[in-house]
């Protein structure tokens, strides 16, 4: 049976695959495993992104947290670093987050922080999935006056938002922004912040309706914005996923810049200033090769970890250092956030911005992105991990890895969050890699439906 967590907390379709009985039980065992030595009453928030099915699994979710004798605190629409960052400074037990981040809207996700703020290990999770396949066993139910209550906080997006201008205060006055909100969590807390530090800003897609978060809109689908930044005129656009924990950019010419670059600009700038950690950036296997390149040059050592932001910021925490990120954007500050934050790193790219005087698109030339083709082949979530069992498949890899061997490289893998087999293909030639990675996606997709 595959793993029920993947590697950014539990998703599925909210309704069929992430029931409500899914949600109260990982209420239940979540609540049970990550507050069960403590000898108060535990406490836990809770906070989703805009999707019409957040407030049925919330419910279900603070149902079964309650259920184990702990309280739950509910913020309503919250990015997830905002959550992280609430975790952490009320000191309660643990946060949970209900949201699938940059997927449709039928997809649902649940995430658990520890008291930290700090996504949890893969060990927690599995205690965590043991529990409910043993249907809860030896797990106490009180009753009485033993059950956990829910109280609600929405006002707590105002702490979140003061956190972001005193951590970052940069000054915005005579900067056009334009700012896509992807229909997601960051529709106020993003706005607040950039227009309280003085932003002229330009607001795309802030108004969700429960449907249309993601809906070709935000860090995923960023045409819209790239034409709004040059018909505006402005210097910079920042496109947020559904639950704020990443960032992408455009210049003021209407070119995307992609968290490599964005680390690489602020990580140089941060090195300048004495600010980088051992004088590293930590990124994944997915990485351009250009970004290996630009620290080669700059003097930064890049560190790569398999793919999956808990990886990064488990490297960050063995090592000691204060920024890493994907290429997604999803970018970690760790001197002032336990997770990604797209605001965080938004602040930290237009702080470069304001004090180089330099417009982003000379900025970007720090690193030269080579060609890279990603495709995605859709596979049954079941199968995905085992591509390489196929003989087809396994012989069609090697002869392409054979092939850009000096050249570029290949990378194939599972999504860890969707039904995908991702192929990766980086090389010289545009077309070539194009049309390489297609075929094998196409391949990939035949063999394993």
């Amino acid at each position: 049976m595959a793993r029920m967590f993947g590697t950014d907390g539990v998703r599925g379709v909210a309704g069929t695959e992430l029931t409500i009985e899914l949600a109260m039980k990982l209420g239940q065992a979540g609540a049970y495993v990550l507050t069960r030595e403590k000898a108060h009453q535990p406490t836990i928030i809770v906070g989703c992104d805009t999707r019409i099915s957040g407030g049925m699994l919330a419910n279900a979710l603070m149902a079964g947290i309650c259920s184990v004798g702990a309280n739950a605190v509910y913020m309503g629409v919250m990015p997830t670093p905002a959550i992280a960052y609430l975790t952490k400074k009320h000191k309660v037990d643990a946060g949970v987050v209900i949201s699938a981040s940059h997927n449709p809207m039928e997809f649902n996700g649940i995430k658990f922080f520890n008291g930290e703020g700090y996504k949890l290990s893969d060990e927690l999770e599995d205690e965590i999935e043991a529990l409910i396949k043993n249907g809860m066993k030896d797990v106490p139910m009180p009753i009485g006056s033993g059950i956990g209550n829910i109280s609600y906080r929405f006002e707590a997006r105002e702490e979140y938002v003061f956190f972001m201008k005193k951590t970052v205060p940069v000054e915005l006055n005579g900067l056009k922004i334009v700012v896509d909100c992807a229909e997601g969590a960051s529709h106020y807390t993003a706005v607040e912040t950039l227009k309280g530090l003085g932003a002229n800003l330009v607001e795309l897609h802030i108004s969700p309706d429960g449907t249309n978060i993601n809906a070709n809109c935000g860090s995923t689908h960023m045409d819209e914005l790239r034409a709004r930044v040059v018909y505006e005129k402005a210097d910079v656009g920042l496109a947020f996923d559904g639950d704020a924990d990443r960032m992408l950019a455009v210049d003021e010419k209407g070119n995307i810049v992609d968290g490599d670059q964005i680390m690489a600009i602020i990580g140089n700038d941060m090195k300048k200033q004495g600010r980088l950690k051992k004088d590293t950036i930590v990124g994944t296997v997915m990485s351009n090769l250009g970004f290996t390149l630009m620290g080669e040059k700059c003097g930064i050592h890049i560190e790569q970890t398999k793919v999956g932001d808990r990886y990064v910021l488990e490297n960050m925490r063995e090592n000691g250092y204060n920024i890493g990120g994907e290429q997604s954007g999803h970018i970690i500050f760790l001197d002032e956030n336990t997770t990604g934050d797209g605001l965080l790193s938004a602040l930290h790219l237009l702080e470069v911005m304001v004090h180089t005087g330099r417009p982003l698109s000379e900025l970007a030339q720090i690193m030269e992105v080579l060609p890279q083709a990603l495709v995605n082949a859709k596979v049954p979530n079941h199968k995905k991990e085992h591509f390489m069992d196929y003989p087809e498949i396994a012989q069609a890899v090697q002869k392409l890895e054979k092939k850009f061997a000096g050249e570029g490289r290949v990378l194939i893998r599972p999504s860890g969050t969707e039904p995908l087999v991702r192929v990766m293909i980086e090389g010289k030639n545009l077309e070539e890699i194009n049309r390489e990675a297609k075929d094998l996606a196409n391949l990939i997709r035949r063999n394993m439906l």
